[in-house]
């Protein structure tokens, strides 16, 4: 009867933590301020490679979570022109675009979306 009660106890507490990490993959963590469901994802229509002869590596700082990286992913993709990929694993952002892009403007609308652009430098 002992271990069928530890077994229960056991299993519930095993419930709670899959529930809190299946809610940390799907609304984020704490670092956003909010556990609301992802903002909804600015799309790119054009995303043959081809069509964007300017690309970047930007490097941003602040971002913890996937509620971050669509925050910057959007703020980006909202420009004209722009196609931005996050890699949340080195903090880093690949934008391709249609035209060059400067620093500020860049730096501006990440600054928009509450991080901070580190660093800015074009790729081949």
């Amino acid at each position: 009867m002992g271990t069928v009660l530890i077994c229960l106890i056991l299993a519930v507490i095993v419930a709670f933590s899959l529930n809190s990490v299946r809610r940390r993959i799907r609304y984020g963590s704490s670092c956003c301020g909010t556990h609301d469901p992802l903002p909804k994802k600015i799309r790119v229509t054009d995303k043959d490679a081809s069509h964007y002869p300017y690309s970047y590596r930007l490097i941003v700082d602040g971002m913890h979570c996937s509620n971050c990286v669509r925050h910057v992913e959007n703020a980006l993709n909202a420009k004209d022109g722009v196609w931005a990929t996050v890699k949340l694993e080195d903090k880093s952002v690949l934008l391709r675009s249609k035209s060059p892009q400067e620093e500020k403007e860049l730096s501006q609308a990440i600054a928009g979306a509450g991080y901070t652009m580190l660093n800015f430098s074009a790729c081949g």
